[in-house]
């Protein structure tokens, strides 16, 4: 009832802790508060706050658009509704590195488990989009130090994302991402790898857990869990999956409006209303409220 019983603290050791079994852990992305229960009614392993699907939940394109409030609020709604470990999107850190700092606490408050910073020069690109642009080795190392220096508890992880492969290809990247560990990253998040090789790859040129990116329509292809198990992956994340085929469903239920006058052809694709009051916990609202205002009135007074 009301937010989650496990305290940002426990979430963060107990997803250190999940890394470190080597197992793969499925996280999807939440598009808000109550999408985030369901991927935990759903029995997955934590919950992804995906930049891209908080500009598109504010009508932006992912292009950098975003402020640390919002992603913040968004990431702290999402988080305190959810017993799971939640991975955020922090795009660039929103600034230069005393920024990231900043970004890193402030998420950290939020009460996120992890977050991931990217090498992508500010304002950044949807990672999956052509025409992106990577700065210095430098600026990408201060980011990802200051990140790692800001936090205040060492369970928060530090994740960095690297885009160069887009840009100077496998090599550079497997080069950036030992120089990013070096610099204190805990996991490294390769974005648009070609194919299952490159994953095993940068697997390879890394000891720390690495994360794939399965979004639809994007460069990598759509691998199952037993694939990347099978390499060494140890988190995968569908982060606007959730959104989209939301939207999806409430294109056909507006298309079905249009042509027929009324909504009956869809209703059997809703969720019920007795499945979202399951959710939300209603019972426990009302046990709630019957053992707070469980008195009776004196009729002689």
């Amino acid at each position: 009832m009301l937010y989650s019983q496990t305290d940002p603290a426990t979430k963060r050791a107990q997803f250190r802790e999940r890394l470190a079994s080597g197992e793969l852990l499925r996280v999807p992305g939440a598009f808000n508060p109550l999408s985030a229960r369901l991927i935990q009614d759903k029995g997955f392993d934590g919950v992804y706050i995906s930049g891209a699907v908080i500009s598109a939940d504010l009508g932006l394109p992912d292009i950098g658009l975003t402020t640390l409030t919002e992603v913040a609020g968004r990431s702290q709604q999402i988080s305190r509704m959810t017993d799971l470990p939640s991975l955020v999107d922090a795009d660039t850190g929103f600034g230069e590195p005393m920024n990231v700092a900043r970004t890193v606490q402030t998420l950290e408050d939020a009460g996120v488990s992890g977050l991931h910073i990217e090498d992508q020069v500010n304002p950044k690109r949807c990672g999956h989009l052509d025409g992106k642009a990577v700065v210095d080795t430098d600026t990408a190392l201060k980011r990802i130090r200051s990140a790692a220096d800001a936090r205040r508890d060492p369970n928060l992880l530090i994740m960095a994302r690297t885009d160069i492969r887009a840009v100077d290809g496998l090599d550079a990247a497997m080069d950036r991402a030992k120089q990013l560990v070096d610099a204190g990253a805990d996991a490294i998040f390769p974005e648009a790898m070609k194919d299952l090789s490159e994953f095993e790859a940068m697997r390879t040129a890394v000891d720390v857990p690495i994360l794939a990116n399965m979004t639809e329509f994007g460069k990598s292809e759509l691998f199952t869990t037993t694939q990347l198990s099978n390499i060494g992956v140890n988190i995968v994340i569908y982060p606007v999956t959730l959104l989209r085929s939301a939207m999806g469903a409430a294109e056909r239920t507006l298309d079905a409006i249009n042509a027929d006058g009324t909504q009956q052809s869809v209703v059997g694709e809703m969720q019920t209303r007795a499945r979202l009051y399951e959710l939300l916990d209603y019972e426990g609202y009302n046990a709630f409220d019957s053992s707070v205002f469980n008195f009776t009135l004196d009729s002689h007074h």
